[in-house]
Parts: C-alpha cells; structure tokens; sequence
C-alpha cells in the first residue's frame, strides 16, 4: 500500500491490489538509530503448563477471513479447529452469504461473530456462532470497510472504512444483532499526507479504560481519540496524534497497563511507541524505529500484538514476510527488536493469539496460507508448529 490511490484493477481496490501482487516501488525505511541493548529485568518463573498425565484440550474453532470478490478467492467465512495443544488447523468448513469478510471479531460473550463487508457500500454483518445463523448486515454509511472490534461492554461495534475515510457505531442487541448506525464520521481535518488522496481510515479500537475509542488513519496519517457517549452510541473527537507526513499508521495495539501502545506504519516501514493519557484520550507518538526489515526491502508493517503479561511485542510484516520480536521495558515505554522469523507464508496480513497466548495465527494473503507458532512465555521466541494451513486469501484468522 505504497499509493493511497483508491482506483480499482479489475474490480479490486488498491487496498486489495498491492495485498495480491508485489509493489512495484521501494518504501524507503527511515528507522530511529538503534539503542544500546538494554538488560531485560528478571522475570519469574511462571506455574508449570498442563502436564501429559492431564487430559488433552479439545479442539478450538477458528474462524477465516478472504475475499469473495477475486479470482482465487473464498466463498465465504471459513470455518476450521485447531488443536489448542500443537497448533495443528484441520476442517474445510464454509459459512456461505457474508460477502467479502476481510476481517473478523467476536463479541465479548463469546456468542456473535462479526464481520466487515470490504466492498464499495461498506457494512458489517453478526452470525450467531451456536447455530451459525446470520443475524443480518447494516451499512456503515461508508466504503471498503477493513476493519471492526466490538466495544468492552458488548453494546457498541466499531468500524473503519477504507476508502471513504470515515469511522461508524452500531448498537448490539441482546441477542448479538445490530441496530442502525448511531455515528459516521468521516476525517476530513487534516488534509491527506505525501502521496495519498484523501482520508484512509485503517482500524477502530477502543482504549484499554473504556473512556474512548481511537481510530487509526493511513490517509491522514492521524490517530483521531472520540469520546463514545455510552448511552446514545454518538461520537466526540477530543484530540487528534499525528506521524511522520508519510508514515501512513496502520495498526496500534495497547500495552496492557493501559498508559502505552505500539503503532505500526504501513507506508513509512516504522513502528512508534506512544503514550496515552487515559484522562484526556490523548495519544502521543514517538520517534520512529526499525520494523526489523532489512535495508532495501519493500515492506509494509502490518499489525502488532503484545502478550498479555506486558513482555513482549510482535509485528507482522507484509513484503519482509516475517514476524518480529520485540522486548518490551520500562513498564512499557521502550521497544528493544530482539529479532525475525520467517513467517513461512507470503504477505502476512494480520496476526493473533489463541485464548491463552501460547499460540500465534499468521494469516498471509498471497500465499493463502496460516501458519501457526508457539510462543514461548519465558523468552517469547516463537517456533513453527507444523506446516501452514492452506485457505483461500487468508487475510484474517480468528481463533477462540
């Protein structure tokens, strides 16, 4: 995604076109001089993990994101098990009539799936995972919608749209279906960075004390901080962090303590540290560092995840086609690159843990394929558990 350009190619949007072939100009990587290394405080030896004597956990599901859309693609959301033990996907399942869910979500509860619609009249649809029933789609009022996370108190789903640059509110029913749209707001302010042509609206999350949500903007490269009325679903923008011009943010996950995050930008091959004030909703973003790709490399930084304990970070990226490990210190201020795997796959999109951490899913577009990894929880080294799974455009893998 060098160019925020929203023309299509043969029916796929820019967005889709450079996640399907290889881009044809370098990113030019502009990391922060690298640090000293750092001692990494000790950390306590953790409770012994489930012994052979015990009985085996059951198979997990594992819920598959793809494109409907394109040729090679899937035809709708795929429906698998892992083995929550060694990692190891099987199944072939589909649930048909969701069109193009690029990305997934479930709700708190555990009950409904969630899932955008990436098409040119953006919406989002819930499924009733007992039964698997489609609880319906409502529209975001947007375009290209790439990305949902329902809201800590299950009432509100939060969406990003691509192409229209522009953020939505849905209510939840008791029964995990959405109600019309209570907010739509399209960034407008500031006026688009180096080389895009409007607003890209990339993620919609909320912060780790409820008090707001934040989204995420390629096009602008801002993170915009909303306050989320908790009664009437409406939004107020309460502060705005801006990158580097250029830097193009994709993704930002919180540090469990809940006073830092992690930003990955797509576009300048970076990632930032900032802090966050939970008081204000104010983000603030810190000099750029080392995505771990080598020199010379195009790549585009995709998404980060951060261990439950706080220890350690990991980051996708698209084009390198690795993982990378990072030592989280200083209560969470300071990101030390340890180092990167390969992911074994070709493009990876986005990346999660199991329920318990101790597994990673790596869902790569090109290749089409999740590759699963263990994570140590001492070291946070992450080993290839087996061969990757194979699935149309994997662009998102959802496991629970």
């Amino acid at each position: 995604m060098g160019s925020g350009t929203e023309g299509t190619r043969g029916g796929w949007s820019r967005r889709r076109f450079v996640g399907a072939l290889a881009g044809t100009a370098a990113v030019v990587a502009v990391p922060a001089p690298a640090a000293p290394p750092v001692e990494r405080p000790h950390r306590a030896a953790r409770p012994a993990a489930v012994t052979p004597a015990q009985t085996p956990p059951a198979s997990r599901p594992l819920y598959l994101g793809t494109y409907t859309s394109v040729d090679g693609g899937g035809t709708g959301i795929g429906i698998v098990a892992y083995d929550p033990a060694t990692g190891a996907i099987t199944g072939a399942g589909t649930l048909t009539g969701v069109a193009d869910p690029s990305y997934l979500a479930v709700h708190p509860d555990g009950r409904t799936l969630y899932a955008v619609n990436e098409r040119t009249d953006g919406s989002v649809t819930a499924v009733r995972l007992a039964d698997r029933k489609i609880l319906g789609s409502r529209s975001t009022g947007g375009a290209g919608s790439c990305h949902l996370s329902v809201h800590p108190t299950g009432r509100w789903l939060l969406s990003a749209d691509y192409t229209s640059g522009s953020v939505a509110v849905h209510p939840i029913d008791a029964s995990g279906a959405l109600g019309e749209r209570t907010a739509l707001v399209a960034h407008s302010s500031p006026a688009p960075g180096p080389g895009q042509q409007g607003p890209h609206a990339h993620q919609f999350i909320t912060s780790p004390d409820g008090g707001h949500v934040l989204a995420v903007d390629l096009g602008t490269d801002t993170v915009y901080s909303y306050r989320l009325d908790p009664a009437r679903g409406t939004l107020t923008e309460v502060a705005q962090a801006h990158t580097k011009p250029g830097a193009g943010p994709r993704h930002l996950t919180f540090h469990p303590g809940g006073r830092y995050a992690y930003l990955a930008d797509e576009v300048g091959d970076t990632v930032a540290v900032c802090g966050y004030d939970p008081a204000t909703g104010r983000l603030t973003i810190g000099a750029p560092q080392s995505s771990g790709s080598a020199a010379g490399t195009t790549n585009y930084p995709a998404q980060f995840l951060v261990t439950a304990d706080g220890g350690y970070a990991y980051l996708a990226n698209r084009g390198a086609n690795t993982l990378a490990r990072y030592a989280v210190e200083a209560a969470g201020a300071r990101l030390r690159l340890l180092d990167t795997v390969p992911v074994h796959g070709d493009f990876p999109r986005q990346i999660a843990f199991s329920p318990d951490g101790r597994l990673l899913f790596a869902a790569s577009q090109r290749s089409g394929t999740v590759s699963v990894f263990t994570v140590d929880p001492d070291t946070g080294e992450l080993r290839l558990a087996g061969e990757p799974f194979a699935s149309p455009v994997a662009v998102c893998a959802l496991p629970l």
